[in-house]
Formats: structure tokens, C-alpha cells, sequence
């Protein structure tokens, strides 16, 4: 990429279960399509990755997510049980941080989307490099550990009835974002 584009690039970087999980703790759901379209018109973002666990069976809805831009990076998933309820657990902090990180050259701001705490020293560093543009969390119950970074802070609640998924969608739901 040459450094006049460099310079004017914006890229996201969307921990998906924190943002998915977050949402319908809130009571409603996201539309992924609508949440890639909205990042690309409020903060012109060129390219969203999107940091997802892999579950067989949801390949569908991973080429729905590629059709709407997002480039995914897929991390192996872990089964439990809790009592006789099954819990899928994707934990991609790591990759989203290292994925961040490894394309800095790339972009010249960034957004990150997540309200986990476990971000607080790769939002600190962007802050730091005047790299950060903002931190989107998907409700009101956000990390105290990123408070602080309040001046970048929006959340997905105020921009609801852009991003919100059609009621007569959620019947199509095919997969679940892990």
C-alpha cells in the first residue's frame, strides 16, 4: 500500500462474540450487513476484520459476513457445559490484538470494537501513537479498565435503529456469531 493511502486508511478491528453477546444482553440483535455499512459511512472504514470462533456447521453464515465486508479471522472454538446447557467459547483477544498490531503499517487510524477490558493495553498503545479513532462497545456495561478512554467511547445504543436487525430477519438467523 503506497503512504498516501496509508495515510488516509481506516481500519476495524470487531471482537464479534463481545459485540454479538453485548447487543442481546441489551435485548435486541445486530445486523452484521448494517453494522459493516454504518463503520463505512460514519468512519470510512476500508477494511473490518472481523475476529470470530469457528463453529462447523455455521459456514453460511461466515460467506454472509464475507459478502458484507468483513474480512474474517476464525479462531478454533472450545465446547463445555455448564450444568446440562452447552456453551461454545471462542476467545479472540489475542488474535485481534496481534491482527491490530500486524497491520499498523497498513492503516493510519483505527476502531476497535469491544467493550472487554482485556483491550485496554492495545487501546492504550493506539492512543498513545495517535492511531486510535474509536472504541465501540456494544452496550452501557463496558470494562472500568477502559473507562478512561471515555473521549473515544460510542456505543452501539446510539446508533440502534441504524444497525438493528429487521424483525422479520431474525427468523433467517443460520448461524450464531461465537
Amino acid at each position: 500500500m503506497s503512504n498516501s493511502k496509508q495515510l488516509d486508511a481506516i481500519y476495524a478491528f470487531v471482537d464479534s462474540q463481545n459485540l454479538n453477546l453485548g447487543v442481546r444482553y441489551s435485548g435486541w440483535e445486530l445486523d452484521f450487513g448494517k453494522f459493516r455499512k454504518y463503520l463505512s459511512d460514519k468512519y470510512k472504514v476500508e477494511k473490518a476484520y472481523l475476529f470470530i470462533g469457528h463453529v462447523v456447521g455455521n459456514e453460511e453464515l461466515y460467506i454472509e459476513l464475507q459478502e458484507a465486508g468483513y474480512i474474517l479471522i476464525f479462531k478454533p472454538t472450545l465446547e463445555f457445559k455448564k450444568g446440562e446447557q452447552k456453551f461454545t467459547k471462542g476467545n479472540v483477544d489475542a488474535e485481534l490484538v496481534l491482527h491490530t498490531m500486524k497491520n499498523m503499517s497498513n492503516y493510519h487510524k483505527a476502531v476497535i470494537v469491544s467493550g472487554d477490558g482485556d483491550f485496554h493495553c492495545l487501546i492504550e498503545y493506539l492512543e498513545g501513537k495517535g492511531r486510535l479513532l474509536k472504541v465501540i462497545v456494544p452496550n452501557d456495561r463496558y470494562s472500568s479498565l477502559i473507562r478512561k478512554f471515555a473521549k473515544y467511547i460510542v456505543s452501539v445504543q446510539k446508533f440502534r435503529k441504524k444497525v438493528e436487525k429487521d424483525k422479520t430477519e431474525k427468523d433467517k438467523i443460520v448461524g450464531d456469531i461465537s
